[in-house]
């Protein structure tokens, strides 16, 4: 296990049992972990993938040790498991504001597998490519950004 993924893997958890007290006391503490966890979760997404896309769209000057670090995570990031923080019952349509998740995610025939999957690739595809220079990352950048309006297009609901 390398240092990086020791350091996710102890963010996440942190940040699942420092932020349980978001959720509103009606719900029950294993939910409302889950849903703290998954949020987490979503936030280093965000801000991996936000560095990414700030250097590819020029807002930040590309830094290849940066770039790298930053796909390194989304890769490590794509490739956790999750089921812990995905129950089923814990979406919007159940809970209200305290998630965006869609009851879709559930769903008899729900394609999120498949979803993941195109965003494990793709996030593997970028940390592969992400310190070889900005031209690289501009062409693997598409893919990841595709995978993830996909799956919220499907599956995260407004606020």
């Amino acid at each position: 296990m390398t240092l990086v993924t020791k350091f996710l893997g102890g963010a996440v958890l942190t940040a699942a049992i420092a932020g349980t007290s978001f959720a509103a006391s009606h719900l029950d503490p294993a939910v409302a972990g889950a849903i703290s966890a998954r949020k987490a979760h979503m936030q280093l997404y965000q801000h991996n993938a936000g560095t990414l896309f700030a250097m590819a769209q020029g807002k930040v000057d590309y830094d290849a040790d940066s770039a790298s670090a930053a796909a390194s995570n989304l890769a490590t990031l794509a490739t956790l498991k999750q089921q812990g923080y995905w129950i089923p019952g814990t979406d919007q349509e159940t809970l209200g504001e305290d998630t965006r998740a869609l009851a879709a995610i559930w769903a008899d025939g729900s394609d999120i597998g498949a979803k993941a999957d195109a965003f494990v690739e793709a996030s593997a595809a970028m940390n592969a490519v992400a310190g070889d220079g900005l031209d690289a990352l501009k062409g693997a950048i598409g893919a990841v950004g595709g995978a993830c309006n996909e799956c919220h297009k499907s599956f995260r609901g407004s606020r």
